[in-house]
């Protein structure tokens, strides 16, 4: 990946020189034609195609986002309601994730979204044990922060 980054930018830096105009502007499109020819060529340059990656990135940030949006939103649900009708408790997530990295993102982007709180990480870092503020199923928030942060935080480092 960081050869095709590279690879990348000389060619952005070489459209620049070939065009004989050295603004923002010129190198962008330089980097455009970069891309296109690197993916092109992607048979002949090891790895993967390292947009895939910044995609994959995007589509995380973009989740985590929606993900905040909505939980905002069921915080303010149960703040407004006469009565606090809540259930908050500590749950067991196992994970899949491997790398310390990995294992860290998905314990800060369940930190940073409001209700729920990563407390630990098991000695085998293979379970993290999270508090909601609101835990109707266990169950059901498992399988949530699987399919959606697990998930996607699996793309962008696979």
């Amino acid at each position: 990946m960081t050869l095709q980054i590279v690879i990348n930018i000389s060619i952005a830096f070489m459209w620049m020189f070939l065009y004989e105009d050295y603004t923002f502007l010129t190198f962008v499109s330089g980097y455009i034609v970069g891309i296109l020819l690197l993916f092109l060529l992607r048979r002949f340059i090891p790895g993967y195609f390292y947009m895939r990656r910044v995609v994959n990135v995007l589509k995380l940030v973009l989740l985590f986002f929606k993900e905040l949006l909505l939980s905002n939103l069921e915080i303010v649900k149960l703040v407004y309601k006469p009565k606090l009708d809540i259930e908050p408790g500590i749950f067991a997530l196992p994970t899949e994730l491997k790398t310390n990295w990995e294992i860290t993102m998905l314990a800060n982007l369940i930190t940073l979204t409001p209700g729920t709180l990563s407390v630990a990480v098991s000695k085998d870092q293979c379970v993290l044990y999270i508090h909601a503020m609101d835990l109707d199923d266990d169950e059901k928030m498992i399988t949530s922060i699987k399919d959606t942060f697990e998930k996607a935080i699996m793309e962008v480092t696979r």
